[in-house]
């Protein structure tokens, strides 16, 4: 303290048995000076073991500069001119260069003159270095003699052409500088060289060690680099207990840019997976135009925060390494519906002809830009489906199929499917879709004013929803309410519009209008429903008839085929409408839409009988001129519907025909949508009801009459499908359900649509039924959600990017519409990579033993993979070798056997999205703790002392509250994220609190919110 009083600040501690940048710390401020001492003091004492400290006066932004010297026996002293090494981090040379670029020469002469001169007053002997720091003046200051050979001796090496190591021995022999040829006029320095540190450190966590097994390991080399390195190879462990440094890589040119630039090379070509380098930092630091011009100082990195902002590596290959092994080890990540296996076949991509004579261009247009006013497919893809296979065939439908009307390309349910079960990203499926077909209209399902997800949501996020989906190649939005309420409609179909997308309102139908006994859903309801939508402003209507009513409006109609009757409604009274059909392969009808290829061959005999009214186009087929009332070729779908009956049984697993032999006409009585139908079979399966499935059917028919009898699409039919299992599974009977109403735990599906958070139904709510489960329950009026506040999509994008990088506008609004599902996958992503590029078997169950597969991650890069062996042995921390061939090169991946786990301790995991769990930063030793169990701690706060490496790192308490559980001890040695310790929220019980208040508002309320800070 007395020498800061005296010199002022500020001023720098440096450890007086050692150097590399351990034990050092720069004090600007008095109350920081005992802090710093203790802990440069500490850092000493572990890495040399005396803590013993320099004090010295800190020079502002100096250069780095040292003298290479040698010295032999007889008092003979020679310089090797100099190094600049003012590229540092923490007092540690990050990047060095010789000579110094721009350094005055006089000032050049002047250093090296005063360092050999003291040099020969000591009568100094072989390799050492004179260090000095530079001031912008020009005036330079000594700093210490590294009596050694230092790291960044390979630069010397390189311009002087004189071996260093070889000369230290040489000298210690006897030898004297003549005699080595070694004299001051013969010693001369020519180009420019640069040394890179590669250290296992991570630049975007200030530089943190990292420890770990080095997966994969692959230098750059060539003309004009040199590598020192020790030991960096696969399967090489680094330890937090020895320097971080990796390899040293050398490059060497006629000047400074010329050196960047193979440097930059080199280090570009290398790949290290397993551990964090500081690589993409180096390329940085070698692009910068200070650094290339010569002008840096030692507050370089300080000052030039761009050099930490770089592109992560994708590590892809590896990712997928440790995917596939994590498959082989614990099972599928995907839960397989049923025991089938997916089939060990690739299915077969029909050809496509390479015609460009004039007559094939027109193929699938009728030459005039528009639809004619006959019957047009459009196609629908199951969401089960994986982007892989469906890209296969897209060629394919793009050169055929571009006569249909809109493909179904998304909905709630795909959205769903693709992030939870699937892991890939329903935006890039759409937008690789697209790429492939550009001549076929896109069409998606957004539930009214809930977007793709399955609540409400506010106004602001359905917008953006819309807005993302066009600009990712979304055309069509076929908006629809589970309840046909106009106020949700009106919502959706004003989103779609104002994101330039084609709004096709739709009217879901349910009950029998031809059943003089229902009278709730007549035809009368659903004209003037369509009427209304009219109004709204829908180009497209999605209905089962109303062709006179609207007849410039286009009509699509969609079903299921669940009795197996759907061809027959496709092609009844001909007019200007679309009809919904689904490839033969993989959709043969039943709860799917009817088989395109049905409707298709039965369309040709039925137009005959309606030649005046059908308008056919001309397509070509061989010689022979084809007139077809859909547009399609039925050869062409015979070929299409033969790669999709191939790869229908990769998805073996998920074969609705599991429990759903046939089609089923019950469905008259019951009124299952074919969407939920197998759904709802498998769940009563997973509830143990599958034995009383036909019970669940009756109940379902129930259920529907005690809800008020209402339209049944997502979701309104999920909740007529959870009372009616829960019905079953309680033995209750529509007449128990009303009388023990009030007693009843009913699913939480059937009170939230009698608190109305889907919407109004037509009629209104069922009454008493409603008011007997809700009894004092809050209730929703008029729009659910309509004074629901916009959602902070720029808060959640920042919230998601703390934890994945990576983050799209796109990401954000899957995470705005399935929060979990979609941290989830990130999580998932982050860890294995695109495994959607994985063929679907391998995706499921992975590879055999000595099998060789291909991955294509991109265009232009295939990996070629082979199963080699996995170990029967289990580590001590449980994990399992997995050993590959990659590109001909062998890999392992350790992957931990979630079984054997069980039975072995393992530390816990910092989970990043348990509030108050604090992980360790790096691998380190834990060499003090402040804080115990049920101490209260402030945001910020010290909580325990971390060692590793060449470094102490205080970790900080992230938010006030009181310590609920240390997991870690004094000594212990921690791995990355290794769980410290837990804080909860601080909570205080009040007790005779009383509050008095005049306002006639809150007396009539009888109820006040109340902001309590606690001291």
């Amino acid at each position: 303290m007395a020498f800061c009083q005296k010199h002022g600040l500020p001023v720098i501690f440096k450890a007086a048995f050692g150097g590399g940048g351990r034990g050092m710390r720069v004090v600007r401020k008095m109350q920081e000076v005992e802090e710093m001492f203790n802990l440069a003091s500490s850092e000493a004492q572990k890495a040399f073991g005396d803590g013993a400290m320099f004090i010295e006066k800190f020079i502002e932004r100096p250069r780095h500069i040292e003298v290479q010297l040698l010295g032999d026996h007889a008092g003979n002293v020679v310089h090797l001119y100099e190094r600049d090494c003012s590229v540092q981090r923490r007092h540690q040379k990050v990047v060095e260069i010789a000579p110094a670029p721009n350094l005055d020469p006089k000032v050049r002469d002047r250093m090296t003159e005063q360092a050999v001169k003291l040099a020969r007053h000591v009568g100094y002997e072989n390799a050492g270095t004179v260090e000095f720091l530079v001031d912008p003046q020009g005036n330079f200051y000594f700093i210490e003699v590294n009596a050694r050979l230092q790291v960044e001796h390979t630069v010397t090496e390189e311009i002087t052409g004189i071996d260093l190591v070889q000369s230290q021995i040489r000298l210690s022999e006897g030898l004297t500088l003549p005699e080595l040829g070694m004299t001051q006029d013969k010693i001369v320095s020519q180009g420019c060289a640069i040394q890179c540190r590669v250290t296992t450190e991570d630049p975007a966590k200030n530089f943190q060690p990292d420890t770990g097994r080095i997966e994969v390991f692959r230098s750059g080399e060539g003309m004009g680099i040199r590598l020192d390195g020790a030991s960096a190879f696969a399967g090489a462990q680094i330890s937090p207990y020895y320097d971080s440094l990796l390899v040293k890589v050398i490059s060497r040119a006629h000047d400074l840019q010329s050196s960047c630039a193979k440097m930059s090379r080199a280090l570009r070509e290398f790949r290290v997976r397993g551990v964090k380098t500081n690589i993409p930092f180096l390329l940085n630091v070698l692009e910068n135009q200070k650094f290339l011009n010569g002008t840096v100082d030692t507050d370089f990195i300080d000052e030039n925060p761009q050099l930490f902002q770089f592109k992560k590596s994708q590590n892809r290959a590896q990712k997928l390494l440790n995917y596939i092994g994590s498959v082989l080890v614990n099972g599928p990540s995907t839960p397989l519906a049923t025991g089938l296996k997916p089939a060990e076949i690739i299915p077969h991509i029909p050809d496509i002809p390479l015609d460009f004579s004039a007559q094939a261009s027109v193929e699938g247009s009728d030459g005039e830009g528009e639809y004619p006013p006959g019957t047009r497919t459009s196609r629908c893809w199951r969401r089960a489906c994986r982007t892989h296979d469906l890209l296969r065939v897209s060629p394919y439908v793009a050169h055929h199929f571009s006569g249909c009307s809109p493909w179904r390309t998304g909905g709630g349910a795909t959205f769903d499917v693709a992030l939870r079960f699937l892991h890939e990203c329903p935006w890039e499926r759409l937008e690789f879709m697209r790429r492939l077909l550009p001549n076929v209209p896109f069409q998606m399902l957004p539930a009214r004013r809930q977007a793709v997800g399955y609540t409400n949501y506010p106004d602001n996020v359905v917008y953006k929803f819309c807005e993302l989906a066009v600009e990712s190649g979304m055309d069509i939005f076929r908006v629809f309410d589970s309840l046909n309420y106009m106020p949700n409609l009106i919502v959706g179909m004003e989103a779609a519009g104002k994101a330039g997308g084609v709004v096709e309102a739709a009217i879901s139908y349910t009950g029998d209008v031809a059943d003089p006994a229902r009278t709730k859903y007549d035809l009368k309801y659903y004209v003037n429903l369509a009427d209304e939508l009219v109004k709204a402003g829908t180009h497209v209507l999605a209905i089962k008839a109303l062709r006179d009513r609207h007849p410039h409006v286009p009509l699509h109609v969609h079903t299921h085929d669940t009795a197996g009757a759907g061809v027959a409604p496709m092609l009844g009274r001909p007019g200007r409408r679309r009809r919904g059909g689904r490839g033969g392969g993989l959709h043969v009808g039943m709860t799917s839409q009817p088989s395109m290829g049905a409707i298709r061959g039965r369309a040709a005999g039925h137009a005959a009988r309606h030649r005046s009214v059908f308008s056919f186009p001309l397509w070509a087929s061989g010689n022979t001129a084809v007139k077809s009332p859909t547009g399609l070729q039925l050869p062409h779908i015979s070929e299409y519907s033969a790669y999709w009956e191939q790869a229908r049984t990769l998805y073996a697993p998920f074969e609705c025909a599991t429990t759903m032999k046939s089609g089923n006409a019950d469905v008259y009585l019951n009124e299952i949508p074919g969407g939920q139908y197998t759904n709802l079979q498998f769940q009563a399966y997973s509830l143990g009801l599958g034995d009383f499935f036909e019970d669940v059917k009756k109940a379902y028919r129930e259920a529907n009459l005690l809800l008020g009898d209402i339209i049944k699409v997502t979701p309104s039919s999920k909740v007529v499908g959870d009372l009616a299992q829960f019905m079953v599974q309680n033995k209750l009977t529509s007449a128990d359900v009303m009388e023990q109403a009030e007693e009843l735990s009913f699913p939480r599906s059937v009170v939230e649509f009698l608190q109305g958070n889907i919407g109004e139904p037509y009629g209104g709510f069922p009454e008493p039924f409603r008011s007997r489960v809700l009894k004092a329950m809050p209730r929703v009026q008029g729009r659910p959600g309509a004074s629901m506040p916009p959602l902070d999509l720029g808060a959640l994008k920042t919230d998601l990017a703390s934890r994945h990088p990576d983050i799209s506008d796109r990401d954000v609004m899957s995470a705005a519409l399935y929060p979990k599902v979609t941290e989830d996958f990130l999580t998932f992503r982050d860890k294995y990579g695109p495994v959607d590029k994985l063929d679907t078997r391998i995706f499921l169950t992975g590879p055999k033993v000595g099998e060789e597969f291909e991955v294509t991650i991109e265009r232009g890069k295939t990996l070629g993979i082979k199963t080699l062996a996995m170990a029967e042995d289990l580590r001590p921390n449980g994990d399992r070798e997995v050993f590959f061939e990659l590109n001909g090169q062998l890999r392992s991946v350790f992957i931990q056997d979630k079984n054997a786990v069980k039975e072995i301790h393992v530390h816990p995991k910092a989970q990043p999205n348990v509030k108050g769990q604090v992980g360790a930063p790096m691998p380190a030793e834990v060499v003090d703790i402040r804080f115990k169990v049920g101490e209260r701690v402030e945001k910020g706060a010290a909580l325990v002392v971390l060692s590793a490496m060449k470094m102490e790192m205080v970790v900080q308490a992230p938010a006030t509250g009181v310590v609920k559980s240390v997991d870690a001890q004094l000594g212990m040695k921690l791995e990355g994220e290794d769980l410290i310790m837990t804080i909860e929220d601080l909570v205080v019980e009040i007790k005779n609190l009383k509050c008095v208040c005049s306002s006639t508002y809150f007396k009539r309320k009888k109820k006040m919110l109340f902001n309590i800070v606690v001291d």
